[in-house]
């Protein structure tokens, strides 16, 4: 996620976004300024978490959200990483 993405709880806001939708993944904060994650799970609850991330937390204020797809690792479980 670009924009306004770090310094507004927007990592842990994602965390439990993406574990009430029971995604398995973590989300981190980039050097640049973004936010990146993985997420794996149903298509229906990763199309949520999407949207969710398109407008994050109050206080966030996010510009752009790439999506590509990646091999799964088979994580049960959603995580803030440094």
């Amino acid at each position: 996620m670009d924009g306004k993405v770090q310094g507004v709880g927007y990592r842990a806001a994602c965390c439990a976004r993406a574990q009430d939708l029971g995604l398995g993944g973590w989300v981190r904060n980039l050097p640049d300024g973004r936010v990146e994650l993985e997420a794996e799970g149903g298509h229906q609850q990763l199309n949520d978490l999407r949207l969710w991330c398109e407008f994050g937390p109050p206080g966030a204020e996010v510009q752009r959200v790439t999506s590509l797809p990646v091999g799964t690792t088979g994580e049960d479980w959603f995580e803030v990483r440094p």
